[in-house]
């Protein structure tokens, strides 16, 4: 018998390998998912033995989510039900607000407070931040001011220059009796034991969102938190695409140019944020915070900018996020102008865009010329042509890498936030937007999507089908792999 097992050992794990992959497959099919996915799965499995189940059990199994956000679905409802019945967090009447919001809106707000238990907001100030330079100065002006508590959420959080006075101050905080609360992910973040042992002594309460074994060799695996979020006292809010990082500071010794996109509100979308937060919270710590006022202070702004906060993730019913800027696409009459540092779109996105487009809308997309991810990259550029066969107007940004997430649609609709145009941001990662439903600040973001466009090259359809079948090839390997990356 171990005779036989030494001479035919490749051949029996082969045959153990198609085995798995039988069940496997049978379950896939199963599966209510995607087409275009369930093919990608099936592929991996059938091409490349033991390597194929090694990629399906880590990225297309279910089961582990699950079990891992049953429990903070569970949680979140709970929380929510209890901060709208004790503290009265309830949408105004949409025929109230003044200026008037139009019927598409109402039906965008309508989706939203359906799926995910999003509130209108309607006293809000709203700026929009260029660049973590100006984030960074800001935010910090806002920590150093904080008199109750500080609630904070990144994907990426390092200490180097910019973390370590990020976390510096935060140490500074808790020692003056500012309760400080951190949350971030294990995966994107790179903290010394240094610098943790000290937020320890300075009372800073913080927590790795699923702690991973091997941080530095898990690359992009599944349900990690891509969210950029702070509160500070419950009245001033953060939220957009820029992390804790020296790389999201045009530091003059930067080797590239960082071009991003960042909120600051001050007012009742904040409750919305804090709320997001504290259902975080109460996952990553395994612990139920004690709701008290102090979290939702009363309101002081008068300033009407209707707004609403989009969050989505695994642990969601719907891809909110998503169905949002689908809905903003198809429901547009004038323009859509889009800027994405990956767009890996699902193929509901890919049909709004050329439908708007060929009706007479105005779409235009805006990408990186250089990506920080070869395979993304290419798997980008593998949907741009059925793109511009509809007439869709691409351009590449030139003067560094633009990492904004953004969407402004005619002149009353503007959503920044965490979400990239792509699946893992759809479908995986838990991500957060702010939607505004505001002519000023629309014209404001369509300018600066404009003032982007000087530092950014049209692609040609002409040229671009003249590409080289080496690229094609490239792209069609990349695209292959789009329902994973």
């Amino acid at each position: 018998m171990l005779d036989f097992l030494t001479q035919y050992w490749w051949t029996i794990a082969i045959a153990i390998n198609y085995i798995l992959v039988i069940i496997a497959v049978a379950t896939i099919l199963f599966k209510s998912i995607n087409p275009t996915k369930t093919l990608t799965y099936i592929i991996v499995l059938l091409v490349f033995p033991f390597f194929g189940l090694i990629v399906y059990y880590f990225f297309g199994q279910e089961y582990r989510k699950n079990k891992i956000f049953n429990r903070k679905d569970v949680l979140n409802n709970h929380l929510i039900q209890s901060i709208h019945k004790d503290l009265k967090i309830q949408p105004e009447s949409l025929n109230l607000y003044e200026p008037k919001i139009d019927e598409d809106q109402i039906r965008l707000i309508h989706l939203l407070q359906k799926n995910d238990k999003s509130p209108l907001t309607k006293f809000n100030d709203v700026e929009i931040i260029i660049n973590g330079e100006n984030k960074f100065e800001k935010l910090f002006t806002d920590i150093d001011n904080a008199k109750e508590h500080i609630h904070i959420e990144y994907y990426i959080l390092k200490d180097d220059n910019i973390g370590t006075r990020f976390l510096d101050l935060l140490c500074k905080k808790a020692l003056e009796g500012v309760t400080v609360r951190l949350s971030f992910d294990d995966v994107g973040s790179k903290i010394s034991s240094k610098m943790k042992k000290k937020l320890t002594n300075a009372g800073v309460q913080y927590f790795a969102f699923m702690p991973v074994l091997f941080p530095k060799f898990t690359g992009k695996m599944n349900y990690r938190n891509h969210r950029k979020i702070v509160i500070i006292d419950g009245e001033i809010g953060y939220v957009g695409g820029i992390n804790v990082s020296d790389t999201y500071v045009n530091y003059p010794e930067n080797k590239a140019y960082w071009r991003d996109t960042h909120l600051k509100i001050i007012g009742e979308s904040v409750f919305t944020l804090q709320t997001q937060f504290l259902t975080n919270w109460n996952f990553v710590a395994d612990t139920s915070l004690t709701l008290n006022r102090s979290f939702f202070p009363q309101n002081k702004v008068k300033t009407v900018t209707p707004v609403q906060i989009a969050a989505s993730g695994p642990d969601t019913d719907w891809a909110n996020i998503m169905e949002a800027i689908f809905f903003a696409i198809v429901t547009a009459e004038d323009y859509v102008y889009i800027t994405t540092p990956y767009f890996i779109p699902n193929d509901q996105i890919i049909t709004a865009m050329q439908v708007a487009s060929k009706s007479g809308v105005d779409v235009r997309l805006l990408i990186p010329d250089k990506s920080d991810s070869w395979t993304a990259k290419h798997a980008t550029n593998s949907y741009l042509e059925q793109l511009l066969d509809a007439n869709v107007k691409i351009y590449r940004y030139e003067k560094g890498f633009i990492h904004a997430k953004t969407m402004v649609v005619d002149d009353v609709f503007t959503t920044i936030g965490t979400c990239n145009m792509d699946y893992r941001s759809f479908n995986i990662n838990f991500e957060i937007n702010a939607l505004i439903y505001n002519k000023e600040k629309a014209i404001e973001a369509k300018a600066i999507f404009n003032n982007d466009l000087e530092s950014a090259i049209q692609i040609n359809l002409e040229q671009w089908t003249t590409r080289s079948n080496m690229k094609r090839i490239q792209e069609a390997y990349c695209r292959l792999w789009a329902p994973l990356l």
